[in-house]
């Protein structure tokens, strides 16, 4: 346990992502698998429901360190936080117990589930006299299911993955859906055999690069796609063996964020991966990113907060198709193809708008009149490579 509290003490305490990394990776390194296991849990956001009200919580603390109510809420004022309050009222611990994290959880913190009030309470306060005050905060915030972490998901796999020596993408596949925090999953984890994770696995992302010139540099506007540019996040949906992934530009396993993109690509046949821009979308058309940044981050996603901010995924390349690689392929042919696949499905699933028709000069025009200001991304018809950012424009991709 106190391992673990170090490590909970080093992630809160710096907000460089090199460090918290190396902390956690250094963790690893030297924890065993039923203990890493369940660190794993916890990092990821996962934590068990809540075991005892907060206010009890602060009764005991109170009782135990001999302070009157009124104090007691006094002090819950000025902290505002239940398991920081007890945690401080507390007395020092005579003695600190080093049982492992594995045995706090599975003997100590989750049977309290079966316990009436009384035991519970004694459990507890011999729970606080074998913890330093790290371990007895982060004990508290377990039983009141409020233990929350500094680290993203990406930062996790960033380092279990410096650990481990295999892909990121095969460590966060794996960390994906339903999972108990044994032994066995870790080893899993880290296994250095990953076929089981190239099913999710992306392709490297196109990026667009400026355009220093004149627009006129890049010749007959005919041999160019235009398409708007929105506010959104870059993302490639994969439709493989029956299963569905959702990356982001960011290399972030996104899938169970975006739940309507998920049902919606079931529809699609194996082997297909589409390259996209994710955007809240309402009844009036798109939406400003500060709504779909309220469904980033979040560890749940309820049902009023989905109805919300819906999201949909603008796509704009077929990148796989029947389990082959298109992305050496014309892009006219890969448009014309997603035009017919995206055609079959139905929304949150759409097509980016082809300007293709449109006069070069008039672009800047339409993107003065268009609300939230998309600009247009021109592409040469051919296959994927560097390409380049179109002044007042948008990023220009040319695909040679």
């Amino acid at each position: 346990m106190r391992a673990f509290t170090q490590l909970y003490g080093a992630l809160d305490a710096t907000t460089k992502t090199n460090e918290k990394i190396a902390v956690m990776a250094a963790y690893f390194r030297q924890a065993a698998p039923t203990d890493a296991a369940w660190a794993i849990y916890f990092l990821s956001g996962r934590r068990p429901k809540r075991l005892l009200g907060a206010g009890l919580l602060r009764q005991w603390a109170a009782e135990l360190a001999g302070i009157p109510e009124w104090l007691l809420v006094e002090s819950y004022s000025a902290v505002g936080d239940s398991a920081e309050t007890a945690t401080l009222l507390l007395p020092p611990a005579q003695t600190i117990d080093d049982e492992p994290l594995h045995v706090w959880v599975e003997t100590r913190v989750l049977p309290l589930y079966t316990l009436d009030e009384t035991a519970q309470q004694a459990s507890v306060l011999d729970a606080w006299a074998r913890l330093d005050e790290m371990g007895r905060f982060v004990y508290n915030k377990l039983l009141t299911g409020a233990l929350r972490v500094g680290v993203s998901q990406r930062l996790l796999v960033r380092a279990l993955a410096e650990v481990s020596g295999i892909d990121d993408e095969a460590i966060a596949h794996r960390l994906m859906g339903t999972w108990e925090p044994t032994p066995e999953f870790y080893t899993a984890l880290l296994s250095p055999d990953t076929e089981d994770a190239d099913v999710s696995r992306p392709y490297p992302f196109f990026l667009a690069y400026p355009l220093e010139d004149e627009p006129a540099v890049l010749g007959d506007v005919a041999a160019w796609q235009a398409e708007w540019k929105w506010d959104g996040i870059r993302a490639q949906l994969i439709r493989r063996q029956g299963e569905t992934f959702l990356w982001t530009r960011g290399e972030e396993l996104v899938t169970d964020r975006y739940p309507e993109v998920v049902a919606a690509a079931s529809s699609l046949p194996d082997g297909t991966v589409l390259d996209g821009e994710l955007l809240p979308w309402g009844p009036d058309g798109v939406m400003p990113f500060a709504q779909l940044q309220r469904r980033i981050g979040r560890k749940t996603l309820g049902r009023k907060l989905l109805q919300e901010v819906p999201v949909v995924l603008l796509t704009y390349d077929l990148l796989e198709w029947q389990g082959e690689d298109w992305r050496s392929r014309p892009l006219h042919e890969r448009r014309a193809s997603l035009e017919t696949l995206i055609s079959n499905l139905q929304s949150p699933i759409s097509q980016s708008l082809d300007l293709l028709d449109r006069p070069r000069t008039n672009l800047g025009r339409t993107r003065r009149r268009t609300r939230h200001q998309p600009r247009p991304r021109c592409r040469r018809a051919y296959a994927q490579a560097p390409g380049f950012d179109l002044p007042g424009w948008s990023q220009a991709r040319r695909l040679v």
